[in-house]
Order: C-alpha cells, then structure tokens, then sequence
C-alpha cells in the first residue's frame, strides 16, 4: 500500500476515534485531565500592529516594534507581539482591487510570509516562516502571535495543491459556497475529514513556527462558524503547542458563550474599536461609549481561560498607516477618554493589546498603558460587575484578593457630573479603611460616602480596602 494511502486510514481512523472518545459519556480520565488545562490564565497583554500598520508591516519595524515592547511595556507584564492581517500579501497596498493582489503560498497551498518584506524568512533557499523571527521573539522573553483568516486560500483551491501529508486536495476542503463576506482570500472549509486535516496542517506549521497566538478572523460574528471554531480547537490540540485561540470578530453573540469558551481563549465581543468616542449608531467602527453595554453583558462569563476581548487600544500614534479614519494621527481620544478606555477594560478583565506605534510612545502612553494599579485590577480581579446605570452614569465594582475592591465611576455624557452617594449603593461597606485613586495614585479620606465631580467622558478608578 502507498504510504501516502495509508496515512491517509490512519488519520480518518483517529478522526473516528476522536470523535467517539468526544461524545458524552464516554471521555477517558487522561483526556478530562487535559480539558482542565487552562491556557491564558490571565488576560494576555501585548501588542498587535493593525492599528499603526494595517496590512503592511515588514520585519524590520516590527523588529522595531518588538525592542520597544521589550524595553517599555514588558516589565509591566506586556508579553504578545502579533503581526496582523497580510503578512502573506505581496502587494497589500492594492487590497482595496483584490483582483490584483498577489500571495506567497508553500506546496500545499498555506500563506507563508513574504520574503521582500520578511527576509528572515528565507534560508537556504526555501521559505522557513516565521521560525527565525519567532525564535528571536522568543530570545526576548516574549510570546509571538499572527493573524489569519478563516478557510483556505482561493489561489490554493484553484490550482488544487495537496493536503500536506494526506491524499486530500485543497477543493477536498473547500467550501466554495461559503466565502468570508469581506474578505477576497480564503473559502471556508468543509465539515469533514478533508476539512479537518486542512487546519491539522495549518496548525502543524504554525507549531513548527513557534507560533503562541492565533488571531482568526471572519469565524465570531458575521458569520459565526462553529465547525471551524471546533476543528481549529482540535488541530491546536493535535499540534502539542499552547497557542491562544482568539477569534474575531464581533460582535459574538451571548448565546454561543458555553461553546467559545470552551473552544478559544478570547472572542471579541464588539465590532472593531477605534479612537473615537462614540459611533452614533454606526455598527463600524465603534467607539469607547459604545463598549459598555457589551462589556455589562460579557462579564458574568469571565474567568481563567475564557476572556471576552473588548479590542485594541488605539492610543498613542496610529501611524504610519492606520487602516481606519483620516490617515497618520496621534490618537483622537482624549486624555480622558483613554483613561475611561483603559478602565473599562479593566474592570471587565478584558485583554489588553495596545495598537500604538510602539516605537513612537511618549510618556504620557507609557504611564497610561503601565499603570500599575489598572494592570491589577486587570490582571487580578476574580470577579467583576456592572452595578449601575444611571443616566450618564455607569458604576462598575470588582473583587480583588485580600478583601479588596475596585470601584469605576464614570461619566458617558458631554457635560461635567457631580456624585455624592453612600458606598452602600454600589454594595460596598460603608466603612472603608484605605481608599486611592490608581490613576493619580493620591491617598483619598476614606468615608462612608463617595463624592466627586467628574468631567465629560472620564472616570475615577478607585482600589478600596
């Protein structure tokens, strides 16, 4: 018999196999050992390069980029550094005429990266990767991520290139009824075998890779996949590596909370944020007054593990080509609005992924993005809630260890808001001993009561023991 005939039985036999060690009932003790397993135990912090770079990143200012991780964020706990969508365009600069772009693609028909714009890549005459330039992340002491987009390459179904280590061909997978509605790449991927063994493959090289972060796009909301979501979990199971699942984008809807949390690590629960304030009913993109709504729903789901991602933080500079709004620019939020941003993520536990050009951050960026006291509440809350909504304003709380708490004010509307109220009407106790600000870091008079004047789209962050 032909090898290539024989793997093939073997991997529809573990295929079955897997399938029947799955159903109800009947999991094996060394399997529900491994269900336990939490990946991501806290909400991942990093760096992704869509917002400052859309599709047009090159090794070098992410090298760049990266350094800058190192140097200013990573002490604080800042560890992903994700290249995002079209690391394997040749021309991504014509994605608005997807009729002429161009892609790098290996024998079995998978994007690789391309070597003009990642020479790293290149070794010996063949296309490694990201094997080097992930080992160099590595050398950092940091954890690489990239991006992709559901399915398979429409050039790879054209030509029908082979499966990588199986009989299958790429049209075996495809589901060419299924396209990503906005994106011109990729087919979806069919239920079955064929399917299965495509992100078998996929998973097996970014393995190889060294790839710690999966970013897939098209599969949360708009349309939401659920098969693809399942075989992505199991190809990541079958490859033996760690690799955070986050899917995007959203919004994901609240009734598939049980299967994205038992299937990923992050989903996003909002359509893409920019630095804007408020959308005015446009669903894209949405502004930081939009994501409190979807943050008070999202967060009795939250735990070690499952973290409802709220999106990027587009602080600092958005440049040189941010894919959203009018051309290079320092961030349209202001001071204010990027401390409530930065709040709100917080007391959902959100992950936090900065967008800036890591490379241009100033002071106030960094001391916004390190706060030791937010980065706590983030990091450390073990469970957190929404307890008002009062016209303008929007209180949240959070349980921190040692019988602490962190209490959110903050104020949605265009005009300044005075507060004096009992702690008792965010159930809290009324007879705090310490109190702070963990944006000032001011020591505040501890009292049963909770007076302040907040301005328009701001908030004050307080730690309460």
């Amino acid at each position: 018999m032909k090898s290539g005939k024989l793997f093939q039985l073997r991997y529809l036999a573990a295929v079955l196999l897997t399938f029947l060690l799955c159903s109800p009932g009947i999991l094996t003790a060394q399997q529900t050992g491994a269900s336990k397993k939490i990946i991501a135990p806290t909400p991942p912090l990093g760096w992704n390069s869509w917002d400052s770079y859309g599709m047009r990143i090159n090794e070098q200012q992410f090298r760049d980029n990266v350094e800058a991780l190192h140097a200013k964020l990573q002490p604080s706990g800042y560890k992903y550094a994700v290249i995002d969508e079209g690391w394997y365009m040749v021309n991504p600069e014509d994605r608005p005429k997807p009729e002429l772009l161009k892609y790098a693609l290996d024998d079995y028909g998978r994007f690789i990266p391309v070597t003009d714009r990642f020479p790293s890549a290149l070794r010996d005459g063949n296309n490694k990767g990201f094997e080097q330039l992930t080992s160099w992340v590595h050398s950092q002491g940091l954890k690489f991520g990239i991006h992709i987009i559901r399915g398979i390459p429409r050039e790879s179904v054209a030509r029908n290139l082979p499966i990588e280590g199986t009989n299958f061909k790429a049209q075996d997978a495809a589901d060419q009824s299924d396209p990503c509605p906005w994106d011109p790449t990729s087919w979806g991927i069919k239920d079955n075998a064929a399917g299965q063994a495509w992100y078998d493959s996929l998973l097996r090289q970014y393995a190889r890779w060294g790839v710690d972060l999966l970013k897939v796009d098209c599969i949360s909301d708009h349309p939401y996949k659920a098969n693809e979501i399942r075989q992505l979990h199991l190809a990541i199971q079958r490859s033996g590596r760690d690799i955070v699942l986050s899917l995007s984008p959203g919004p994901t809807q609240l009734s598939h909370q049980a299967e994205v949390g038992e299937l990923a690590q992050m989903w996003r629960i909002s359509n893409d944020i920019w630095d804007m304030w408020d959308s005015h009913n446009r669903p894209y993109p949405i502004g930081i007054k939009n994501q409190f709504e979807n943050a008070a729903r999202w967060a009795p789901y939250v735990k070690p593990g499952n973290w409802p991602d709220a999106d990027m933080l587009p602080v600092g500079e958005l440049r040189p080509f941010p894919d959203v709004g009018p051309g290079p620019r320092h961030t349209n939020l202001t001071p204010d609005e990027q401390r409530t941003q930065l709040s709100l993520w917080a007391m959902v536990r959100s992950p936090l992924i900065a967008g800036a050009n890591l490379t241009l951050l100033d002071k106030d960026t960094v001391s916004l993005l390190t706060n030791a006291g937010m980065l706590r509440i983030d990091q450390t809350a073990t469970a957190s809630r929404q307890v008002l909504h009062e016209g303008d304003l929007v209180v949240w709380t959070a349980d921190l260890p040692g019988n602490q708490h962190a209490l959110a004010l903050f104020n949605l509307g265009d005009k300044s808001m005075a507060v004096d109220r009992p702690l008792t009407d965010f159930a809290l106790k009324a007879d705090p001993r310490k109190l702070w600000n963990v944006w000032t870091g001011e020591h505040l008079q501890p009292g049963a009561r909770m007076s302040a004047t907040l301005d328009p789209h701001a908030c004050l962050l307080l730690t309460i023991e």
